[in-house]
């Protein structure tokens, strides 16, 4: 049986749909009824609801051990796609817990239990860093840990440490590092924001890259490298890395508005996010741009997937036609 944390998110309700296709049986991992429904209203929604009625829905919470060992019982394989995405400053306790914690708990009885595979889903902001004469990124580019980092790109980072703990105490294992997933089904959450904001019309952009990739893609990669024998590796999953400028162009033209037209220097966006956090701190309102995200917005780095690429073989689908695609599904 094949065991998905996360089974309620973007990565996890895809990944669903294409493990359908196999005779294995999968069990799901989720916390909240709520979100529950909602994955039982997107395969309504495509006429799968047998799909849904075939799943082994397990309600469980990453932290709670004693559940934990109840769902992973006959448990062969492990996709593990929980994670808390947050870029709020006062979650760093909560992504802590969620995604190193949360992961360590998932390694640790994957050893117990006798798991026969583990595939992570990690993100590229574990991944190392450019510098001013290399700007290309790969699975072997070193992090410096002197730069100021976002809490979640931390948290991830040390998710994929436990991992990596639990491979060289003989679990084998794969990782995958995804840039910003794009995908259908979730319209309030994730990438869909960038489609809400362009929708309703985004004045501003900056020139900094931003690795993305379609949610199709990163699921038959992950497939692909469970039933291959390749373990201990990690793996880019990066379509292309446009400018916030290119991508926001794209989807102004999919929406038929007009793009973004005034350039947010970085001494701009350094003063909105200081005040950003004058505001959320006098107010106790939720930030909505932090000094990392600000500054990921000017990031003239790229990552290269050339690795997974040589190693499956794989192409990724374009992505103007694939966002354009979605931007009409989304209006």
């Amino acid at each position: 049986m094949i065991l998905i944390t996360g089974a309620t998110g973007l990565v996890g309700f895809h990944l669903m749909q294409l493990l359908s296709k196999e005779a294995t049986p999968i069990r799901a991992l989720y916390r909240l009824e709520a979100k529950k429904d909602h994955i039982k209203n997107l395969f309504k929604a495509q006429n799968q609801l047998h799909i849904f009625k075939q799943i082994d829905w397990f309600q469980a919470d990453l932290l709670d051990i004693p559940s934990l060992e109840l769902a992973f019982q006959d448990i062969t394989q492990v996709y593990h796609c929980a994670a808390l995405v947050s870029f709020e400053p006062k979650d760093h306790i909560a992504l802590y817990k969620n995604n190193i914690v949360g992961t360590a708990n998932v390694v640790n009885l994957c050893l117990a239990f006798g798991v026969e595979k583990l595939c992570h889903v990690s993100s590229i902001a574990a991944l190392g860093n450019g510098t001013e004469h290399q700007l290309c990124i790969t699975e072997e580019t070193e992090r410096n840990n002197e730069l100021h980092y976002s809490d979640y790109s931390i948290s991830k980072y040390g998710a994929e440490l436990e991992v990596w703990r639990g491979y060289q105490e003989g679990l084998p294992i794969v990782i995958v590092n995804p840039g910003v997933i794009f995908g259908s089904g979730f319209k309030n959450s994730g990438s869909s924001l960038f489609f809400t904001k362009i929708k309703k019309g985004l004045p501003f952009y900056t020139k900094g890259k931003i690795g993305i990739v379609a949610v199709e893609d990163v699921v038959q990669t992950m497939y692909l490298l469970m039933n291959s024998p390749i373990s201990g590796e990690r793996f880019i999953l990066v379509a292309e890395n446009p400018t916030y400028h290119q991508l926001f162009c794209i989807l102004a033209k999919a929406f038929n508005v007009h793009p973004p037209k005034w350039h947010a220097s970085k001494v701009l966006t350094a003063v909105i996010w200081r005040l950003d956090w004058i505001f959320s701190t006098l107010f106790f309102t939720r930030r909505k741009l932090t000094k990392a995200a600000a500054q990921s917005l000017h990031n003239e780095e790229f990552y290269s997937s050339q690795k997974i690429k040589s190693t499956i073989p794989f192409e990724f689908s374009p992505m103007e036609s694939y966002l354009t695609k979605l931007a009409q599904d989304f209006k």
